[in-house]
């Protein structure tokens, strides 16, 4: 696996960083890793292509295209990836955490937002200390302050009977058993695991699934596999309906993600 650092040109025990907001992309590669490391500032993670993942003590966050992941400030992280990923950090000073969380999720990425990460990506080295550079910093960061917050994409629970049930989907994301089927594997009842999943995920199972398929799907996708054996490794009984769930969680078809992936890897 890959050792990474993260591209910084202070080092990440210094108390400051060079200018109040900066932000740095990079490419890593499949089954890259950021070992364990925490820094003064805050950190907000995007994945342009790929699905980024930040592991915090006990909690797993992901982010797929449509979500970043916000670390606040002295946050003990790890940072990972499956497959190959195109992903940036938006690094900001502890002055200007206030109006960000105090504790780490995801974010939702508006159109604005990734426009504007994408438009920074694209700027030549040496732009960084420019007026028009700091300004659209800002501005980012202030869109960032007021986007809508979602804990974590895709959950993780720390309980026996749930954390069974999560670990065999995640081993085997086709697979179709019902909720009764699956709470009757876990020695529990429909109605205690409906409970769990809704106190610890914040979601039902079946929604939790789907984002495990969307997650999984993505980097596949990518790849070049077709719609049609994802589908069908994914436990769809036709393209169609996955189709259908992906274009519903994601905001468009695997066909138009596929390319928009590849565009923003060019």
């Amino acid at each position: 696996m890959p050792i990474l650092k993260p591209k910084l040109e202070v080092p990440l025990s210094s108390p400051n960083l060079p200018a109040p907001i900066m932000f740095r992309s990079a490419v890593a590669p499949a089954e890259g890793i950021y070992p364990l490391h925490q820094h003064a500032w805050g950190e907000f993670v995007y994945s342009f292509s790929g699905v980024m993942e930040v592991k915090v003590a006990d909690h797993h966050y992901l982010a797929p295209p449509q979500y970043g992941v916000w670390l606040p400030p002295k946050l003990q992280h790890v940072g990972l990836n499956r497959y190959e990923a195109h992903h940036c950090s938006l690094y900001v000073g502890p002055q200007l955490c206030s109006a960000l969380p105090a504790t780490p999720c995801a974010v939702t990425v508006s159109p604005l937002v990734r426009a504007l990460l994408e438009h920074l990506r694209q700027q030549p080295p040496g732009q960084d200390a420019t007026p028009q550079h700091t300004r659209l910093l800002q501005v980012l960061l202030d869109q960032l302050a007021t986007a809508p917050r979602a804990g974590s994409y895709l959950p993780t629970s720390e309980d026996p009977l749930l954390g069974s049930v999560l670990r065999a989907l995640e081993a085997n994301p086709g697979d179709n058993r019902s909720l009764p089927e699956l709470a009757h594997a876990a020695h529990t009842t429909e109605r205690t695991l409906t409970r769990r999943c809704q106190r610890d995920l914040g979601m039902s199972l079946a929604e939790w699934r789907q984002r495990l398929r969307v997650v999984r799907a993505m980097p596949l996708l990518e790849a070049g596999q077709t719609v049609e054996t994802i589908a069908l490794d994914q436990g769809y009984g036709s393209a169609s309906a996955f189709i259908s769930m992906f274009k519903r969680l994601v905001g468009s078809t695997p066909d138009e993600y596929r390319k928009g992936a590849r565009a923003q890897a060019a």
